[in-house]
């Protein structure tokens, strides 16, 4: 098994560009192996390298292409665990309302958060769809809990006006 330590910055960048470039199609290929998608295959490839990258930089860590593959291999559990939290989310709440199709309702409200300036967008969904606390939004936004409690308000408003307002139509906004 072929064991590299890097020395300093230039040799760290050089040896980890010729690694990259070696491994990289077969850790995309190991990964793809076990997800059957070519993005997602891609995404975890990508993450693998950047924590090996990040291995390097942090501890001086020793990088094998063995410590590659079971980076790889334990994010592809990760995205099968995440895979099936999300289709079990979408169970409980297909059952929970009762119904698989979305509203004219549901419809409307997508469209009205997609129509919202980012941070109001993004504070209304941190704390409704993420169901963060103020605090655990405020770390995300980098802020406090009083500034999230503000910025909601004004969220809110905006949204309200918003959903009451006709929606533009595509030959209005062009």
């Amino acid at each position: 098994m072929k064991t590299i330590q890097t020395g300093g910055e230039r040799g760290r960048s050089a040896w980890f560009t010729k690694v990259y470039a070696r491994e990289h199609p077969r850790v995309v290929a190991f990964v793809y192996r076990r997800v059957g998608d070519r993005g997602a295959s891609e995404e975890l490839a990508a993450e693998v390298f950047r924590i090996a990258w990040e291995h390097t930089l942090k501890d001086g860590g020793e990088i094998t292409v063995g410590w590659l593959f079971v980076t790889a291999r334990n994010l592809v559990g990760n995205h099968y665990r995440a895979e099936a939290r999300l289709s079990e989310l979408h169970r409980r709440i297909t059952e929970e309302l009762g119904r698989t199709a979305a509203t004219g309702q549901d419809s409307a409200v997508l469209d009205t958060l997609d129509r919202l300036p980012a941070h109001h967008r993004e504070v209304l969904t941190l704390s409704y769809w993420d169901g963060l606390s103020a605090a655990e939004a405020g770390a995300v936004l980098g802020c406090g809990a009083p500034a999230v409690w503000v910025r909601l308000h004004r969220a809110r408003k905006a949204f309200r006006d918003l959903y009451r307002a006709p929606a533009p139509s595509p030959l209005e906004s062009a």
